[in-house]
């Protein structure tokens, strides 16, 4: 069996020192009082609504928050604190509240990088956690997201994702530009070092293939959805064989056992991921619309938040041009012919009296309609006309059972429907023979008057 001293890829391993393994300061790295989130009292039921906004936040009222909101909220108010120094959109973050979540980016005195007693962040709680959605909404709609912010100990959020072993809060971090060589304070382990020596060997292999392609080309313009060895697979597989060639090839499939194994690098199930998550698909384009085509994710290349591009561009710039992203700054661009043909989310309804509902200017016209608040009564997007006709054909009859037929595969007649059936039926002789002597009864009295 292969080691670590065996495999250059996956380093050193951990240190044979069992005292430097199990020191205090090490076990309270791996597993400390914020590694376990904090248990809040869940599924209780308050008869009054929330007063404040931590409230809301805490219990999940959105519709509270809402209204709180819209009249208006003081820094005082967003900012408050509870024992643990967490604030109310940490709290909706550690439990898992995705409607809280998505609310409060539009309030401008949510400090998104405010930390905790612990030194944590609501993107470290996020990672940790293993809130993938929530992560990806803070990192794509929060302003000024910093994710090189350490706890004490020096930990980031890349490595507490790491730790827990969350695979893809790992990869939406590096590839938001996270720092993958980040070491921490008291051992100076960086992100592969603590998750070899805590055995998150499919969070490794997860790096590896990042590494192995660290730009995701399917999100850029010039993606080309062509499988370059497809030519080269169908010339072998057409190519005309001799005897001996063909004999060899029933050999080997005859004689060769199939075991499960992984899909191969730049096979053909990479390729599928690529060609039905890129900017060509139909499933992509006709949904979303990438703001900056030109530059895509990258790892170690900082990405911006929507409402980071619309602080410095407008939003006619950003639909009729493509914006590009460097590691300092943002560059914009002549535009291009995909920006063109591309789909204004504003656009589906065309009645201004039936778009009350749907989220119109700056930012939100740019929050994705999965994560918009919304409910039954109030839908968000374009609530479309209903009209009920009846139908000009008359209705089709019941065809009757054909008889079986010897040689065919039938579906099974259960005992239950057969008894139901044979009751039926005698109740239908009872009935028949209870009319007849009625019937009977009659004519004899008929008869004898």
């Amino acid at each position: 069996m292969a080691t670590a001293n065996d495999d250059p890829h996956l380093g050193a391993g951990p240190s044979e020192d069992s005292e430097i393994l199990l020191d205090s300061s090490d076990s309270g790295s791996i597993l400390s009082d914020d590694s376990v989130l904090p248990e809040y009292e869940t599924d209780s039921k308050y008869k009054e609504p929330a007063k404040t906004l931590y409230e809301a936040c805490s219990r999940n009222e959105s519709t509270s928050l809402s209204r709180m909101l819209e009249r208006g909220v003081t820094q005082d108010e967003v900012m408050e604190l509870d024992i643990n120094g967490k604030t109310g959109l940490m709290v909706a973050v550690a439990k898992g509240f995705i409607d809280i979540v998505t609310m409060l980016h539009s309030c401008p005195y949510v400090h998104i990088n405010h930390q905790d007693n612990d030194g944590n962040t609501a993107l470290m709680i996020a990672a940790q956690a293993g809130f993938i959605t929530i992560l990806n909404y803070i990192l794509n709609y929060y302003t000024g997201v910093d994710t090189e912010i350490r706890d004490p100990r020096g930990f980031t959020a890349l490595i507490k994702a790491g730790l827990q072993g969350r695979e893809d809060c790992v990869s939406a971090l590096l590839m938001h530009g996270a720092d993958m060589y980040a070491m921490d304070l008291v051992q100076g382990r960086g992100l592969k070092d603590w998750v070899l020596r805590t055995g998150r060997f499919e969070t490794l292999n997860r790096i590896r293939r990042l590494q192995a392609h660290p730009v995701a080309e399917q999100f850029c313009e010039s993606y080309k959805p062509e499988w370059p060895e497809l030519r080269q697979l169908v010339e072998k597989a057409t190519a005309p064989k001799t005897a001996s060639q063909k004999l060899r090839q029933r050999l080997k499939e005859s004689l060769t056992f199939k075991f499960p194994h992984d899909p191969q690098d730049n096979g053909v199930m990479d390729h599928m991921v690529r060609i039905t998550t890129s900017i060509h698909s139909p499933l992509i384009i006709t949904g979303s619309r990438p703001l900056c085509p030109t530059s895509p994710p990258e790892i170690g290349k900082r990405r911006f938040a929507v409402s980071e591009l619309l602080e410095k561009h407008s939003r006619k710039e950003l639909e009729e041009s493509t914006v590009s992203h460097t590691n300092g700054s943002i560059t914009s661009s002549s535009p291009t012919a995909m920006s063109a043909k591309s789909v204004s989310l504003t656009s589906c309804c065309q009645d201004p009296e039936r778009r009350g509902s749907l989220p119109s200017g700056g930012m939100k016209s740019f929050v994705p309609r999965s994560m918009a608040h919304r409910n039954s009564i109030f839908p968000s997007g374009c609530v479309p006309k209903i009209e009920v006709t009846k139908s000009g054909e008359p209705t089709p009859k019941k065809e009757k059972k054909k008889k079986r037929q010897k040689g065919y595969l039938e579906p099974p007649v259960w005992k239950y429907k057969e008894a139901k059936e044979e009751k039926k039926r005698e109740r239908k002789k009872q009935e028949a023979e209870k009319e007849n002597e009625k019937k009977s009864k009659g004519s004899k009295k008929k008869s004898k008057s």
